[in-house]
């Protein structure tokens, strides 16, 4: 089993926002506690999904994990000040010090969350906000389910396994986006 730790850095949160962005836009106000909580920590609950084994899926190793990661940090550079702000927010929660991830692999937990999180959106965001970030959150499991072939497998021939991409098909059904 993986057990995996998120570290976030200062130098990473702590970097300005690009030219002429916020670092945290002024929208964020409109969320409730419960609505943010949901929206910053589902970036990462579809993170340790996507490595956690599942029918036909084997656990991912820590470059799977790592891609992942990536693909959450990657959201700095939206151009969605929603994504930015959720971000920032799971950057400055983290404060430099590792924090346990908690397993969460029930699918159907994670897939009413993302549903949930789609409804909060569709009420309180902008659409263009709101299409980014649930594109972003499933752009973190699709990094993580292409990160490492299966050993023997060449990566042209079969980029995604099936399950990988039922998962995956799973995933952006509930979030809306297919």
């Amino acid at each position: 089993m993986l057990a995996m730790e998120v570290s976030m850095s200062h130098s990473v949160a702590g970097e300005p926002p690009s030219a002429g962005r916020r670092a945290a836009p002024l929208t964020t106000a409109v969320y409730s506690a419960a609505e943010w909580d949901l929206l910053t920590g589902l970036p990462g609950r579809v993170l340790v999904a996507a490595v956690a084994p599942g029918p036909g899926r084997t656990e991912r190793g820590v470059l799977a994990g790592l891609a992942g990661l990536d693909a959450v940090a990657a959201g700095r550079a939206s151009d969605s000040d929603l994504v930015r702000a959720v971000v920032a927010a799971i950057y400055a929660r983290h404060d430099g010090a590792p924090q346990p991830v908690e397993r969460l692999t029930d699918l159907v937990d994670l897939l009413a969350a993302c549903r949930a999180a789609s409804r909060v959106l569709g009420r309180r965001a902008d659409p263009a906000d709101s299409a980014a970030y649930r594109q972003w959150v499933q752009s973190v499991a699709a990094r993580v389910c292409g990160a490492v072939p299966s050993p023997g497998e060449r990566r042209a021939e079969h980029p995604i396994s099936p399950a990988d991409r039922r998962f995956l098909d799973r995933l952006g059904a509930a979030l809306g986006l297919g």
